[in-house]
């Protein structure tokens, strides 16, 4: 086993396997999937999803960040609120399904902190298999 840390190419594929292990943590590898209808749905259905959407739509509008960026933007929520109200059934539906996602963002950086720790526990590893030692004074 100590001939095999001795050999060059050891070291040359460890140091490969971090950098590859790096680019592969950085990438964000989550993916989202819902099921969409195929058609239109009946007039009572419609103003029950039109009623639920405008719902979703009022609750995100009502969330503190969204009216801080509508206000720095110069448009009071009661203006915004007006014109989701006057969007057809169409639109309404799209915006409702955009603030959904719209959550799902938010822990970006909680991810790319865990993934930056991962590569320095590994970096360290790396280091004390081939018997290097970095002094940062």
């Amino acid at each position: 086993m100590g001939s095999i840390r001795r050999a060059g190419w050891f070291v040359l594929m460890a140091v490969m396997m971090a950098g590859w292990m790096g680019v592969l943590g950085s990438i964000r590898s989550e993916a989202i999937a819902g099921v969409i209808a195929s058609r239109g749905t009946g007039a009572s259905d419609g103003l029950a999803s039109r009623a639920a959407d405008l719902e979703k739509v009022q609750a995100f509008l009502e969330k503190k960040i969204v009216v801080q960026k509508l206000t720095d933007y110069g448009v009071s929520p009661e203006e915004a609120m007006a014109k989701v109200r006057a969007m057809n059934d169409k639109e309404l539906h799209r915006l409702a399904s955009l603030t959904d996602r719209a959550a799902e963002g938010a822990d970006d950086a909680l991810g790319f902190l865990i993934g930056l720790a991962i590569l320095i526990i590994l970096v360290i590893v790396i280091l004390k298999l081939v018997h290097k030692e970095v002094i940062v004074r």
